[in-house]
């Protein structure tokens, strides 16, 4: 799959206020004192299992999700607490197949003169109401994150956790080169992506960076010992 005008958006938050969202078999990650939770929209394209081609709509569709960082094992890895999608196709796959949370959205991302918009409403039914309404552009060179910084801990992540249905955590490993980190300059007019898990949006301005684009390669979870 190919992920591309990305932007990470994140927050320090107090790791008391995830600790009871999170299964007790993984270990909340911190960096710098303090957990760290994260909205982040981008849009997929090139999606489909290896060797075979894309198909219309699934392949290609805006994403937007919520998480923090655990680890389990010694290996750090993502918690999604949502991902919400533009292809139902897509999300029913990725809930039956990945024990991912995905839902349900109608969701517009658009990139033009250096900028990208993008807007998402959760529309999946029974689920929590979340919209996410924000524009941004890249302000800085692409810098690689080195080992034991900040934002390195945010997005050097090469597996994801999740729970399935019968409360079994398990990992889904993936594999990209590093990512091509921009400083951005994001404006966001509304975010209740936070408020559908019960939490508040932190009181501060969040570290924004942007991705124009990354290859990514994922593997079926299994589960943890």
């Amino acid at each position: 799959m190919r992920w591309s005008d990305l932007l990470f958006l994140h927050w320090p938050i107090d790791a008391a206020l995830l600790r009871p969202k999170i299964p007790p078999e993984l270990a909340l990650d911190s960096h710098s004192g303090s957990a760290w939770i994260g909205v982040v929209p981008f849009r997929m394209s090139n999606v489909r299992p290896r060797g075979l081609p894309g198909a219309p709509g699934f392949s290609a569709f805006p994403e937007a999700n919520v998480r923090t960082y655990v680890t389990h094992g010694g290996k750090p890895g993502v918690w999604f607490f949502s991902l919400d999608a533009a292809s139902r196709l897509a999300v029913r796959v990725a809930r039956a197949r990945f024990h991912l949370p995905y839902f349900d959205a109608r969701m517009r991302c658009v990139a033009r003169g250096g900028e990208v918009e993008y807007a998402t409403t959760r529309t999946h039914a029974g689920a929590p109401p979340a919209e996410l309404r924000a524009r941004w552009r890249a302000t800085g060179p692409v810098q690689l994150a080195r080992a034991g910084t900040l934002e390195h801990f945010l997005t050097a992540r090469f597996c994801l956790y999740a729970q399935r249905a019968d409360g079994r955590v398990v990992r889904g490993d993936v594999d990209h080169p590093d990512w091509p980190l921009q400083v951005a300059q994001a404006e966001v007019e509304t975010n209740s992506m936070l408020a559908a898990h019960g939490l508040a949006t932190p009181g501060v301005k969040p570290l924004a960076h942007a991705v124009e684009q990354l290859d990514v390669v994922a593997w079926r979870p299994v589960e943890v010992g």
